[in-house]
Order: C-alpha cells, then structure tokens, then sequence
C-alpha cells in the first residue's frame, strides 16, 4: 500500500480547501479534456483558460487576500517575465490593490500591454536577476508586500487548489504531468494530489535550456542560481527557493527534459489536433507525451496540466510554423 506522505500544515487538505473557498470567486473552475484518440487515455487540464490565462492567478490571490487592510493599502510588487506579472495584475484589479510589477526587457511586448490594462504599474528591468534586485528595492522603499512567482506557502497553497481540482474532476488517472520553472506549481499541485491519490507518480517536465528542477533534485538542494535559454519563458526560474523546492522533493517522482523544438512541435499538434493556441511552457507536458514518455505513458491513463496561454499571435505563429518544420 502506498503510504501518505506528511505535507505541513499550511499544506494540510483542509488548509488547502479552506485556500479553494478563499480564491474561488475570483477563479475559474477550469475543465479536464478527455483525450482517446489513437489508443491514448489523456486527460488535459485546460488550466490555460484560467483567469489572467495561467494558473498564476490562484497563488496570486491567495497572497493578496491574506494580506492585513494596513499591507493590501501599501500596495504590492512582483517581478516576472510575464504569467506572474499578468497574475498579480489581474488579482490586484479583482480585490482593489495597487500593484507594481517588474519585467525583464526580453518580455513579450503582449504580456507587458497586459499587465498595464489590468491596471499595474509596469518597470522594465534588464536582466531577470536585476529584476529581482528592483523588486525587492520597490518593496523596500515603497513599503509594498511582495508577491513571490513561486516560493511560499501562500503561493503553494493557491497552486494546491489546482491539483484538488484535478482529483474531482477525473475519476482515475495513473501519472501526472505538470510543467516545472520554479517549482510553484507543481509544489502545490503535488502536495495536494499526494495526500488523496498517493499512488499516482508525478513527473516533472522541464526545458532542456531550463533544467534547475532537475539539477537541484540530483544534488538535493535548491540551486541559487540556473542558467536558462528557452523559448519557454514562464519555465525559465533563474533560481530556486528553499519552500517550494522542500515541498518538490516530497512530491515529483521523477522529471524529463524536453527542447525547444519539441516544445514548437507540440504547440502545432495542440493547434492541429485541439484548435489550442498555446505558449510553450503550456504545451510542454505534450511535447514529453509525444518524446520522452510515449513509450512510458503507452498504455497508462494520464492527466496533465496545460498551464498558460499567454503569447502573441505573431510569437505563436512563428513557433507552430517551427515546429512543423523540425
């Protein structure tokens, strides 16, 4: 018998059903898509039609509502490279916040525009880790709280919701694909899918050019520092937290690596197969269905989480267009 593994009590199932009640009337309950064409059990996690068109909208929330009324009229910041900025934006619109956030320069100029229209206040940075810097200088000076992408119970509590989500939706599934950058997601996700269905293995899928997850895990320790080329900027974590990474080596059975070119041709089979129009990170968990784990996944019932949605359409045409190339 699979043994339950012990989470902390800010991730207990009922903290994380107490998160659920909390965030619920400003999310979206986002649908599981059964796929079983061509002898495949695939059931997909439309979690791109969320909110703010990530699942960065739950973790975004949940800090902001836990927030005393002294800390919420101070104002928060955030740095992102963009479905956390976009998050952060849409949630402090949805509870009357002011929010500052930070983007490094090589953002989609879609996301930023995105940010501004939900209402937050935009500073370019250069480079991801000067973005941190920035970031913690406005909290520090402004005296804003700061919203974290992906480390902190808050954080993991709002991604946990996602995984209970899951479990009610689909009546069984053997193995769970959830995209990694920094870890938040599949953090929370894992802890909450974990204590209901332990039996499950959960993989995490990361970028070739992004591979922190997988690094940290070999050496057992949260790496401060990882070096990132991908396409897939939402997975791109320059470091990793003590939290979040805690919490990763409780839940992620194993992870896969997947490139860029896979990433562009699963986002074209999404497009082709689906009619989904989705950013890299949010097609990596097909790019490791159609690579590194179709032989694995063969004859076992899948789910996974189609995380984001957030691209331009000129960014997303010219990858779909890559990937029917490669």
């Amino acid at each position: 018998m699979t043994q339950i593994k012990q989470f902390p009590d800010e991730l207990s199932l009922e903290s994380i059903r107490e998160t659920s009640a909390r965030i619920q009337p400003f999310i979206n309950k986002t649908p599981m898509f059964h796929y079983t064409e061509q002898g495949k059990d695939w059931q997909l996690k439309f979690e791109f039609l969320q909110r703010s068109g990530s699942f960065k909208a739950r973790g975004a929330l949940n800090n902001i509502l836990q927030l005393d009324s002294s800390r919420r009229e101070g104002g928060i910041t955030a740095v992102s490279a963009g479905n956390h900025a976009l998050a952060v934006a849409y949630a402090s619109r949805s509870v009357d916040v002011d929010a500052k956030v930070v983007m490094q320069s090589t953002a989609s100029p879609f996301r930023v525009s995105r940010a501004r229209e939900y209402g937050a206040e935009v500073v370019i940075s250069a480079r991801i880790d000067s973005a941190f810097e920035e970031m913690f200088r406005i909290a520090e000076t402004e005296e804003r709280a700061i919203i974290h992408p992906f480390e902190g119970f808050h954080t993991i509590q709002g991604t946990a919701t996602l995984g209970l989500e899951i479990v009610e939706q689909s009546q069984t599934f053997d193995v769970l694909l959830v995209a990694v950058g920094g870890g938040g997601l599949i953090s929370g996700v894992g802890a909450a899918v974990k204590q209901l269905r332990p039996e499950v293995e959960i993989i995490g899928v990361e970028p070739e050019g992004a591979m922190g997850m997988t690094d940290s895990l070999e050496k057992g320790v949260a790496l401060e520092k990882v070096d990132v080329d991908t396409i897939a900027d939402s997975l791109g974590a320059p470091l990793h937290a003590p939290i979040s990474f805690s919490v990763c080596q409780k839940v992620i059975d194993r992870t896969v690596l997947v490139s860029d070119n896979a990433m562009c041709q699963a986002m074209a089979w999404a497009a082709d197969e689906l009619k989904l129009a989705l950013e890299p990170a949010g097609a990596a968990v097909l790019a490791a269905l159609h690579g590194p784990l179709r032989k694995d996944c063969a004859n076992r019932s899948v789910a996974a989480i189609l995380c984001g949605s957030n691209i331009d359409s000129e960014s997303w045409s010219a990858y779909v267009a890559r990937g029917r190339k490669s």
